[in-house]
């Protein structure tokens, strides 16, 4: 490859130690270079690249690196490091980089990756063209490709395959890279005896997804060694500007919190339910249960396929005492009938229908059993009840958007749910924006899947049961027997109506 068996023999030793291979592989306070005045990596990216070393004492499992940080502490300077000492230090590596957008990866990742490119010692060995480096003696079989994600097509990261020889995948930005880009390289990562590096990078912006779950508290956090870096630790940020920013916004703001400190929000961007909010539901102990308070039956509606149809109970602040009941692969029909038992064993006071698309035909199958419904249609016009619990001030654009503001309010005033971490991430999946009209408008199931994100179902479900406000009465939830409501035979004859 190269008429220098030096610089071979000396990247052959530091394959091992990426810290070795960023000190020697730069020009660092060399008097000229752009790095004259620099003496090194920050502290947490020595610890990080010194993580990888000792992980790669072992390969029987694969090296993954979470990394959440604030602006500028050099997040794309030990990608680019990354991605040099990984092909340079071993044979026939393959690796792929992406990001949250294109342009993020094309005007930002893959810029700084050509800046620290052209200050590698090594750099003859390899070709740097637009999209992929690769070494110039096997185009084909070592390379690092730059990969835009798409959710339509995620051969790119099924395909990482590359036994007995070193993985490399970075995620920059990852906060807004998909699930489904996340799970597809995860089944990929599977080669025995192979050097697997997966790590990923970005600036806390939600509370929800696969980035999130890397940390602390979530369920993915035992696989993954996760960092937090404060840009007011590291030499390379403007702490003038950070204090300005501390000045205006707090220091525990969530715009400090993602953009300074390096820590997940409160409520992540355009989130419209913090993951705070629905966690404090999930485990609040001591609620005000109210034997009065009418008990409201919510069903979201799935016909087939991987969604769920979901019957959700809420009495008052209590939507955790009755499990909700959920079903797939259920037809109308049937959850029609799962609907009346659960009516008559229960003594439900009103029922909401999500009748959109196939939910019309549960309602109609309802009524057909004299069972009172309402049918509920998400894309209707509001319909002003947010004096029910408080939120009479907000507008929205449409009778879902309506329902889940009226569930956050109830989320925020003592309500309770059931400790499902499922429900927890599909109450905090929904995005929202304003429409021209300044009315919130939640982002749409079709969209959150089309992004990775699960179908919301059980937290619809949940959204139903704020429909309308329904009073409250002292046999509520058919705890005392009672009349029923509607009279479906009528006989002329019967001896009362004689007698009368």
């Amino acid at each position: 490859m190269s008429d220098d068996p030096a610089l071979i023999d000396w990247l052959a030793s530091v394959s091992n130690d990426p810290l070795a291979f960023v000190a020697g592989a730069f020009p660092w306070g060399v008097a000229g270079s752009r790095l004259e005045k620099e003496e090194g990596p920050e502290d947490w990216q020595r610890n990080l690249l010194e993580r990888i070393r000792v992980g790669l004492l072992t390969i029987d499992e694969a090296i993954q690196e979470a990394t959440a940080s604030g602006h500028g502490v050099g997040k794309s300077c030990i990608v680019s490091w990354l991605i040099l000492w990984g092909m340079s230090t071993f044979p026939n590596t393959r690796g792929v980089v992406t990001a949250n957008t294109e342009t993020q990866l094309k005007t930002k990742t893959w810029v700084e990756l050509g800046k620290w490119f052209h200050m590698f010692i090594g750099k003859e060995l390899f070709e740097l063209t637009a999209t992929s480096l690769f070494a110039r003696s096997a185009a084909d079989d070592w390379r690092f490709d730059m990969v835009p994600w798409s959710e339509r097509n995620t051969e790119a990261f099924a395909g990482l395959h590359n036994k007995g020889r070193r993985i490399l995948v970075i995620f920059d930005e990852a906060s807004a890279i998909p699930d489904i880009i996340w799970e597809t390289t995860e089944g990929a990562l599977t080669d025995e005896g192979t050097q697997i590096i997966w790590a990923v990078f970005g600036n806390p912006t939600r509370n929800s997804g696969r980035f999130r779950d890397c940390f602390p508290g979530h369920r993915h956090a035992k696989t993954w060694h996760s960092t937090q870096v404060d840009s007011r630790e590291v030499t390379l940020t403007n702490k003038k500007q950070i204090a300005k920013w501390i000045a205006a916004y707090g220091e525990d703001s969530d715009f400090v919190r993602i953009r300074v400190r390096g820590t997940f929000p409160r409520v992540g961007e355009m989130e419209f339910i913090s993951g705070e909010v629905a966690r404090g539901a999930s485990t609040l102990e001591d609620f005000y249960g109210d034997d009065h308070a009418p008990l409201v039956l919510g069903v979201d509606v799935a016909r087939y396929g991987s969604n769920e149809s979901v019957l959700f109970f809420r009495k008052g602040r209590d939507g955790r005492s009755i499990s909700p009941r959920i079903f797939t692969g259920i037809s109308t029909t049937q959850l029609a009938a799962q609907v009346s038992t659960a009516v008559l064993e229960l003594g439900c006071d009103a029922v909401f229908v999500d009748g959109g698309g196939v939910g019309g035909g549960v309602v109609d199958n309802l009524r057909d059993m004299h069972i009172n419904c309402f049918d509920i249609q998400f894309g209707a016009k509001p319909d002003g009840v947010g004096f029910a619990q408080g939120v009479e001030g907000e507008q929205y654009a449409n009778k879902r958007a309506e329902i889940w503001g009226l569930m956050r309010g109830w989320l925020t005033d003592g309500g309770a749910i059931p400790n499902d971490e499922e429900l927890i991430q599909q109450l905090v999946g929904p995005t929202y924006t304003l429409n021209l009209k300044g009315a919130i408008q939640l982002e749409r199931k079709e969209d959150m899947m089309k992004r990775g994100v699960a179908s919301p179902d059980r937290a619809d479900a949940l959204a139903l049961t704020f429909a309308y406000p329904v009073a409250r009465t002292a046999h509520a939830g058919g705890q005392f027997p009672q009349p029923p409501q509607v009279e479906s035979e009528y006989d002329p004859f019967a001896d009362k109506r004689m007698a009368a």
